[in-house]
């Protein structure tokens, strides 16, 4: 955990930042993808079960890391517009990588990849053991600063405010963050319902999409998650660049949902004890060099 004291006094706040972005494959995602992979490995034995999962890049990233060190074959199913640094260390670890035309069409093929028997379907957000291994984010946090009062992440499929809301439950809130141009949960919340929604280019490639219509996530995120924010592309390209300024930190427009909504009052943190979850830094350098230096 590291204190941010620039974040503490434009939110009014005493904030922290729990940096996920300096785990292996710079992501917190690596946290359910070994949880689910390892489990997985122990109950197929000698046999090796190959595994299939959908991924905007960095869920993709942690499961070919965690499937080469288990030996298993691995086949992931991403957008062909995601960061290139994400594809190209999915293809190094050793997976295969199937390219379709936006995440939605990729989490369908690798659905249909898993029921047709030749895989097992490991879900980035919606599969148990990786909402169980995101939910240990909230559990270091929780260790790391016991008066912790709200966890802010970002939100695409949920996963990972679901473990945290899970995780933190009785002790902590949690609360999440969605981008303007994709809002599932935003959508589903007010509908009573997972409705699907029209998904727009954003820098946040890792939250874009729709939801899985049996997702655990929604139910969820609607019982244990009291604030949602929604933020804009500016708010995105803003903290960008205001975390390279003062933390000197690379973070993925993903990331960047979770810190500009609390930088920028999206939230009401005010007066409390507050950690943001850097989820994740896994972006084309010289797009980021781009967002950085336009302001």
């Amino acid at each position: 955990m590291r204190y941010s004291s620039w974040l503490s006094k434009a939110a009014g706040a005493e904030v922290f930042l729990k940096l996920e972005t300096l785990q292996p494959t710079n992501s917190y995602k690596i946290r359910g993808a070994t949880n689910a992979v390892l489990k997985l490995a122990a109950a197929s034995g000698k046999h090796k079960a190959p595994i299939v999962t959908a991924s905007a890049g960095n869920h993709g990233r942690a499961m070919a890391h965690a499937a080469a060190a288990a030996g298993l074959h691995l086949t992931v199913y991403a957008p062909e517009h995601a960061p290139k640094t994400k594809l190209d260390a999915i293809r190094e670890a050793g997976a295969e990588l199937r390219l379709c035309s936006d995440y939605d069409e990729a989490e369908r093929r690798a659905k249909e990849h898993g029921a047709r028997g030749i895989g097992v379907y490991i879900s980035p957000y919606a599969h148990p053991d990786v909402i169980a291994g995101a939910g240990t984010v909230a559990m270091e946090i929780l260790s790391d600063l016991p008066k912790v009062e709200t966890i802010v992440a970002s939100i695409g499929g949920g996963g990972l405010i679901s473990g945290i809301a899970v995780a933190s439950e009785g002790h902590a809130e949690a609360a999440g963050v969605e981008v303007e141009a994709s809002t599932p949960f935003t959508s589903s919340l007010r509908a009573g319902r997972i409705v699907p929604i029209e998904v727009g280019e954003t820098l946040a490639d890792g939250l874009s999409g729709n939801l899985d219509p049996d997702s655990p996530t929604f139910e969820i995120v609607r019982d244990r998650v009291k604030q949602i924010a929604v933020v804009s592309e500016d708010d995105l390209r803003r903290a960008i660049h205001d975390v390279a300024h003062h933390e000197k930190l690379i973070i993925e427009g993903a990331t960047a949902a979770a810190v500009s909504a609390v930088a920028y009052g999206k939230l009401d943190v005010r007066g409390k004890k507050v950690a943001i979850v850097l989820s994740g830094a896994n972006v084309d350098l010289d797009r980021w060099a781009l967002v950085v230096g336009c302001r």
